[in-house]
């Protein structure tokens, strides 16, 4: 397991603690995230997460339920519902981490923690993110292949057509 990872896993821990008890005194969390992850660097990184996901929760909500077609928040799993927003909001704050690996890491969370449909509901909808998540680190989204063909602009480099006869 990657330090990383095993970052994720406790950040998925403590926001679904948090979500079944909001009145977790913030020492707790700390005291949590403390005796499970040694590394101090690690620490900070669950403690980013954690806050990121929590600060940008609404947003969060919003996506994941415009791209989950026929299914409310109130009715995913809540570890489903907490795999996703850390997925999501990592796809869209954490350029530096890449896309493929955000969506293997929400993955093999859902595997390790929810049922075995769950790995491939967390896919379908985190795949729908990517052009959000593309679009919000500065690149553009995969191309839709429904959508119509564009129709190229007039070649402005064109060699200009006879001049019309003024008569």
């Amino acid at each position: 397991m990657t330090r990383r990872t095993r970052g994720r896993e406790i950040a998925l821990q403590v926001l679904y603690q948090l979500e079944q008890n909001p009145d977790i005194p913030p020492e707790e969390v700390r005291g949590f995230i403390h005796r499970r992850l040694r590394d101090p660097e690690l620490r900070r990184y669950a403690d980013e997460m954690i806050s990121g996901v929590r600060s940008n929760q609404r947003r969060l909500d919003e996506l994941i339920g415009k791209v989950a077609e026929n299914w409310s928040l109130e009715r995913m799993a809540a570890i489903d519902r907490n795999i996703l927003r850390l997925g999501a909001f990592e796809l869209l704050h954490r350029p530096e981490a890449p896309v493929k690996v955000v969506i293997n890491e929400a993955l093999e969370l859902a595997k390790r923690y929810s049922t075995a449909q769950s790995s491939r509901f967390v896919n379908g909808i985190l795949d729908r993110l990517q052009g959000p998540a593309l679009e919000s680190r500065g690149g553009t989204p995969p191309a839709d292949p429904d959508a119509p063909a564009e129709e190229a602009p007039p070649d402005s480099q064109a060699e200009p057509g006879p001049e019309p006869d003024p008569s």
